[in-house]
């Protein structure tokens, strides 16, 4: 992941300190050698861990903690940097226009250096464990009279391996304390590899509701972010599977099952990954619904909420699906989220007609940082739309 992107990481952290140590340190006099020495100390450790980051194969390390502490010197003493100085030069520029006395941009760069230092450390160990619930209820006039009421806890993205226990037992408690009827969740448990998830299978099997566990796959759960023979791959994707079902969920893969309530009933399907490029495409969606009769209420978990548009609306008369995958960015400042811009439908709930899509923002993430986006349970009730 950083050696694909190390030459702007680079630039990121060394044309700041040049920058500022010619414009702003160097111009208050000569500076001592051992505080010159001090100056370029940070730059210098961000440039080495850069490079020792670059050799490790693969997409990151299998240490996640090694990636943990990089972003967050990265966040704490380049970034900000970066900040003073385009507010700098934006500041001269500004100056020069309207022949002020002084370079405002340099006072406020100094306000946003130190507000994206708040901003860091608050994403880190503050955001990235506050835990949401929310409450949402969606109406469909064919949903079944035996399914009014009918409680989803929808979880996705919990991306164990970068996952504090503490906080992974406090949302399964906050999970069974919702007394749903089902549990769903949409995919990525792990980041990269199976042996992450070796320390939560008690918690995991915790988890409880009236028609149980439903789970499927997403891009993490497979093997692609790992530098290994296909042979390996294959076994740890296995791995993931067995490791799944052992908890006694029931992990759908192009497959779906029937919940009854009396002589009514719904299905509750899930796809494997359906993503456009890089992400895999394993779904089926014909394969997961074989057998579904027509007008059948259909729950749909696949874990890319791309597929709602580009497959599921168009192929099929799904009533519900529930994504993840985006985990709405895991920053949102005034409303605004990066994955607004990547992502037509990217966070919360989206209906079309008598269809709809709820996208979670996710309990965790690789980068475990929230800021304005935050780990989320969301508990869906069903309801019967009354006509009028």
């Amino acid at each position: 992941m950083i050696a694909r992107i190390a030459v702007f990481i680079f630039l990121m952290i060394l044309l700041p300190e040049w920058y500022i140590y010619r414009v702003h340190v160097r111009r208050r006099g000569q500076m001592v050698r051992w505080k010159m020495v001090l100056w370029w100390v940070p730059a210098a450790v961000l440039s080495c861990y850069t490079v020792v980051l670059c050799l490790i194969p693969g997409f990151a390390p299998a240490e996640q903690m090694l990636l943990n502490v990089y972003l967050l010197l990265f966040g704490l003493f380049a970034l900000p940097k970066v900040a003073f100085m385009l507010c700098s030069l934006i500041g001269i520029e500004v100056r020069r226009l309207f022949r002020l006395r002084r370079n405002y941009g340099t006072l406020m760069g100094i306000a946003l250096s130190v507000v994206l230092v708040i901003g860091v450390l608050y994403g880190s160990f503050v955001g990235s464990r506050r835990l949401v619930v929310k409450h949402v209820e969606i109406a469909f006039s064919d949903l079944p009279a035996s399914f009014d009421g009918y409680r989803i806890v929808h979880i996705s993205d919990l991306h164990v391996g970068s996952m504090d226990s503490s906080f992974l037992a406090r949302a399964v408690d906050s999970i069974n304390a919702q007394h749903a009827d089902a549990v769903m969740m949409t995919g990525d448990l792990q980041n990269m590899q199976p042996s992450e998830l070796a320390p939560y299978g008690e918690l995991f099997r915790r988890l409880c509701a009236r028609d149980g566990v439903f789970s499927v796959l997403g891009n993490h759960d497979y093997s692609m972010y790992v530098a290994a023979p296909d042979s390996v791959k294959a076994t740890n994707d296995s791995a993931v599977v067995r490791q799944e079902r052992s908890y006694g969920w029931r992990l759908l893969l192009n497959s779906h099952v029937t919940v009854r309530r009396g002589a009514d009933s719904i299905v509750v399907a899930g796809e494997q990954n359906g993503g456009h490029r890089p992400f895999p495409m394993k779904a089926d969606l014909h394969k997961t619904l074989a057998g579904v009769a027509p007008g059948t209420f259909v729950v749909l978990m696949q874990h890319d909420p791309w597929s709602w548009e580009n497959r599921i609306l168009p192929q099929s008369d799904v009533q519900l699906t529930l994504s993840g995958h985006t985990h709405g960015g895991q920053v949102s400042v005034m409303g605004l989220r990066p994955t607004q811009f990547t992502s037509k439908e990217d966070c919360g709930l989206y209906v079309r007609g008598t269809r709809a899509l709820f996208v979670s923002s996710g309990l965790g993430g690789f980068v475990p940082f929230r800021l304005g986006v935050y780990p989320e349970i969301v508990t869906i009730t069903l309801k019967v739309k009354k006509s009028f």
